[in-house]
């Protein structure tokens, strides 16, 4: 825990290594100061099917964020940091909160640059009677080293792999590197918690599923993305290929990013996947409401 706070003073929790000190400071990459910023704590049934089951989703969407995506579709609260702050104690009771309201799991939504905060809130709910999985909802913009301190803590890896071209990662997200960050990332959660694992009613308990967001115009470089899952991650690996993407935030004036996906896109995409039997997980039914 130590090691993980000392990571604020200055700030290297992410690859951006603003170096500005948290405690006394909100002017990094991240926006975010040292108290972390919750904008919801709620069950969400939207996830996929493993992790909303019949219950929901215990998920708490946390302010601001280490990547800078022109398309966000939580603008609000990443770009423009609505929420409120808590403390770890306050993170452990939201958890709680959750876990009596029928949650299957506790989901951190955008937390890596609240890692500390959130360990020290994770150890207290545990010693407060929590025994969901937590679930870790991230860009895969992280250091490996950082992910490290998660071992053992986090029981589900849900990461973006967002980009297949470092072009395209600078262009919509505003960073450098990318490629090499987010697949050494998602690789060290690999080792961590392998691959998917059900409960009897087919509920996640330990695992990874690696989410990839469809862009328009092949921005996202999903053929790359779907090959170094193939390629690097074990057989079997769970793979989100999603299709809901929508103009939002400063997407809206973009020249590619400004419309919505076509369907010929997605379906393009959805059928690269029959080129990677390795890979399991799902696709999106667009047609149906919220896209199960």
């Amino acid at each position: 825990m130590r090691e993980a706070y000392a990571a604020l003073r200055p700030c290297r929790v992410c690859p951006w290594d603003c170096g500005v000190d948290r405690r006394v400071e909100a002017t990094g990459h991240c926006r975010s100061g040292w108290r972390p910023v919750v904008a919801s704590a709620n069950l969400h049934r939207g996830e996929e099917p493993p992790l909303s089951g019949r219950r929901g989703s215990g998920t708490i969407f946390f302010a601001g964020c280490s990547l800078d995506c022109r398309f966000c579709q939580n603008w609000p609260i990443s770009h423009l940091g609505h929420g409120e702050p808590t403390t770890p104690a306050g993170l452990a009771a939201a958890m709680l909160r959750l876990q009596r309201r029928g949650a299957h799991n506790v989901n951190l939504v955008t937390a890596t640059h609240w890692t500390p905060q959130v360990l020290a809130g994770a150890a207290l709910a545990r010693r407060g009677g929590l025994d969901l999985p937590i679930v870790w909802n991230s860009s895969a913009w992280e250091k490996v080293e950082l992910l490290r301190l998660l071992d053992g803590v986090v029981d589900i890896y849900l990461p973006d792999l967002k980009y297949g071209d470092d072009a395209a990662a600078e262009r919509c997200s505003g960073v450098r590197g990318y490629w090499a960050a987010a697949t050494a990332a998602i690789a060290e959660m690999s080792r961590q918690v392998g691959r998917l694992a059900l409960d009897d009613d087919g509920v996640a308990v330990r695992g990874l599923i690696v989410r990839h967001l469809v862009l328009p115009d092949g921005l996202a470089g999903t053929r790359r993305v779907l090959e170094w899952i193939a390629g690097h991650l074990p057989a079997g690996t769970a793979v989100s290929l999603m299709g809901q993407y929508f103009p939002a935030g400063a997407a809206l004036a973009d020249p590619q990013l400004g419309r919505p996906l076509a369907a010929a896109e997605y379906a393009a995409a959805r059928a690269l996947l029959d080129e990677f039997p390795e890979i399991e997980g799902w696709t999106q039914d667009l047609s149906l409401p919220g896209g199960c």
